[in-house]
């Protein structure tokens, strides 16, 4: 089991919804929490509320320069928690190019951001944890998903290059997917969600697979069997079924 006690985690992307819960989480097992996003504003009020030490450090993950600025401001980290993310339901037949563009810029692009300074500092020192948060949607291709799903896969496929290339190292690598959580992003689909929870319950899924280890984690358990045996259909049976 891991001690989060005197660790330095940076959360990217708590200002709300999952990570809001997980920087509660682990502030209460005793580490230090390093909240970033783009506005300071809901981050200077979650790290007030805090029973342990945190720190805010503004950051905008779409701009590399913001990103080398932020890192140069941490000091010395324990671990990273990539939990930024945009997204706007949409059809290929209806497709908006800021947004697809934005959704691969965040979601995927900005991982990359954030972890070309932490890899090379963790790999160095053989210490670290980096978790990063993909989604289910990055299983397969899903009707109403374009550029969500896509960069999911993306991250999910980072992370498991990154698990096998650390693998002789002391960096731990973890990818969570969860289904829907209950957020301002799941707000704007009209469509029904199954298994749809709130981001307290979340987090605590989160925070233990945090502690206990493990490549990743699909949640619920149920809801994810569906997506994770979809890998195994022939993409005209897939097609049929899911759009």
């Amino acid at each position: 089991m891991r001690d989060f006690k005197g660790k330095r985690y940076w959360l990217v992307g708590a200002s709300e919804g999952l990570g809001r819960a997980l920087a509660v989480k682990l502030s209460q097992a005793g580490a230090e929490v390093i909240l970033s996003a783009r506005s300071t504003e809901r981050l200077d009020a979650l790290a007030a509320e805090l029973p342990g030490p945190a720190q805010v450090v503004a950051m905008d993950i779409a701009d590399r320069d913001s990103v080398a600025q932020a890192w140069g401001a941490l000091g010395q980290i324990d671990g990273m928690v990539f939990l930024a993310g945009v997204y706007w339901p949409q059809s290929a037949k209806a497709w908006n190019g800021p947004e697809v563009e934005a959704m691969f810029d965040i979601n995927l692009t900005g991982a990359a951001r954030v972890l070309a300074h932490v890899v090379p500092d963790f790999v160095a020192r053989d210490a670290g944890h980096i978790v990063l948060t993909g989604s289910l949607s990055g299983f397969r291709g899903l009707p109403g998903a374009i550029g969500y799903a896509a960069s999911k896969a993306g991250l999910y496929s980072l992370a498991e290059s990154l698990d096998g290339d650390l693998k002789d190292t002391s960096v731990d690598v973890q990818l969570v997917n969860p289904g829907f959580i209950r957020t301002r992003l799941t707000d704007k689909n009209d469509f029904t969600m199954p298994f749809i929870m709130d981001p307290e319950p979340a987090a605590q899924i989160f925070f233990d697979n945090m502690q206990r280890g493990g490549f990743a984690r699909h949640f619920p358990t149920l809801f994810s069997l569906v997506f994770r045996l979809s890998a195994f259909m022939p993409h005209a049976l897939y097609r049929r079924l899911f759009f």
